[in-house]
């Protein structure tokens, strides 16, 4: 196997035109460069330079392994500079899958915390229902960790490997149009809830079926006049008068001027917010993003 060093050697000794030129500019001394080239020989069943008493000359093989050689050097110099990139802290990543909520009100302020760019590395994000974040937890997958919610008892369905940690309870809130008349936090009563037109979340969600159940449960079998998969949008129409909903309250964070959350004791849901994450995620990384998200959490 050839040696970098007496190829690297070599390189400077065409480059330079001497034994004695090449060691100044490498550190050796020319007895020193000379059994460099000695073994390079050896090493290639070559022989690389024509030697008399006053003078050392390169033969056309070195010049042609001269020329390799530095193509050679270029692509392991690369290779190294590539693999020391790799451990610097600026260029770790953490690929985080996230719900939309949970991205608007708490990932983005966890971006800005000291918690996070601290770390020195950089966070990429997929944002999307949780159906569609988990699978991208599997070995070898997309994403390193995620924030996810979990219905009532609707299962997530894990891939091997993933752990997962509870965040916290966000409870959802009935809501109305402030143009109906009533207060915040006013008690409302089923008939007068149900006799509403109603803002609903998308259908075949997690959320619309156990909201769904709720309200059947409750009696109430509301006559539907938008189905929405943006809470953000379902809080804009039921401030524009369009009709009431059930709101989670992190996404109430935000909420537009218009809307009017009530007291409704026989409607009672709430969700669990949890991390997950795979078995090969920097362990370091995510434990930031447990603890940063869980406090910003515990203080909303």
């Amino acid at each position: 196997m050839l040696n970098l060093t007496h190829l690297r050697t070599l390189a400077e000794v065409l480059r330079l035109g001497s034994f004695t030129a090449a060691g100044n500019r490498l550190g050796y001394t020319a007895s020193a460069v000379s059994q460099q080239m000695s073994a390079l020989e050896r090493d290639t069943g070559m022989r690389l330079f024509v030697r008399s008493a006053r003078s050392v000359q390169p033969t056309q093989a070195a010049l042609a392994m001269g020329r390799h050689a530095l193509k050679l050097l270029r692509d392991v110099e690369g290779l190294l500079a590539a693999g020391a990139a790799a451990h610097e802290p600026g260029n770790r990543e953490l690929r985080v899958g996230v719900f939309p909520s949970a991205a608007t009100f708490v990932l983005a302020g966890f971006l800005e915390s000291e918690a996070w760019t601290g770390s020195g590395a950089q966070m990429v994000i997929s944002i999307g229902e949780p159906s569609a974040v988990v699978p991208g937890l599997r070995a070898g997958g997309e994403l390193d960790a995620a924030l996810v919610y979990q219905v009532g008892e609707s299962g997530l369905v894990l891939p091997q490997g993933v752990t997962r940690q509870w965040l916290a309870d966000d409870a959802f809130r009935v809501v109305v149009p402030a143009a109906a008349g009533h207060e915040e936090g006013q008690r409302l009563d089923l008939g007068e809830l149900g006799a509403m037109p109603w803002v609903i979340h998308q259908r075949g969600s997690s959320d619309a079926t156990v909201v769904d159940a709720v309200l059947a449960n409750a009696g109430i079998h509301p006559r539907i006049v938008a189905s929405s998969d943006d809470f953000n949008a379902t809080l804009r129409l039921v401030a524009a008068g369009h009709g009431a909903a059930m709101v989670p309250h992190l996404a109430m964070t935000a909420r537009p001027p218009g809307v009017v959350a009530v007291q409704v004791p026989e409607l009672q849901l709430s969700r669990k917010l949890m991390a997950l994450w795979s078995e090969d995620a920097p362990a370091d990384l995510v434990e930031r993003l447990v603890e940063g998200c869980g406090r910003m959490l515990s203080v909303s």
